[in-house]
């Protein structure tokens, strides 16, 4: 991942935000980190609407992407941005407890660059979420790490 990059993560369980969080670190990803609570929090930052952060031309992203959460699930999120000629070409990794083989075909046939499943089992989970930053890290990642809370 190249230094400039920012990880954007939509996940609204506030224990497996940290859990990630945490676990990126340790696999020495040291990019800057914006969560969002809600699939609608992230639209309104992608599409530059809303009253909190938005977009910026000079960065790149990449979103790791809930697909249950409130409001606006990830796949009307994934859909929405792969239907725009900007937004389509940010990276979007699906982290998600659903794992039915017909939902991970429809998250691939709607864009996605990668599906991890989140395991149940808290050690399979840290795992999971390290091999995931391992492959990030292995990007070249290099700015310190800082959580945007956009909580009400």
């Amino acid at each position: 991942m190249l230094e400039n990059t920012v990880i954007l993560i939509a996940e609204d369980d506030a224990g497996h935000f940290a859990l990630l969080k945490k676990d990126l670190w340790r696999s020495c990803v040291a990019n800057d980190i914006i969560q969002f609570k809600d699939g609608q929090e992230i639209l309104d930052f992608l599409f530059r609407e809303g009253q909190g952060p938005v977009r910026e031309d000079n960065c790149r992203y990449i979103l790791l992407l809930d697909i249950r959460m409130p409001k606006v699930d990830g796949k009307d999120v994934l859909r929405r941005m792969k239907e725009d000629e900007e937004l389509k070409k940010i990276p979007v990794i699906m982290l998600t407890t659903t794992d039915d083989p017909g939902e991970i075909a429809r998250c691939y046939d709607m864009g996605c660059s990668f599906y991890v499943v989140k395991p149940t089992d808290y050690n399979m989970f840290m795992d999971a979420v390290n091999n995931l930053g391992t492959l990030l890290s292995l990007q070249g990642v290099s700015m310190p790490i800082v959580q945007t809370d956009r909580s009400v």
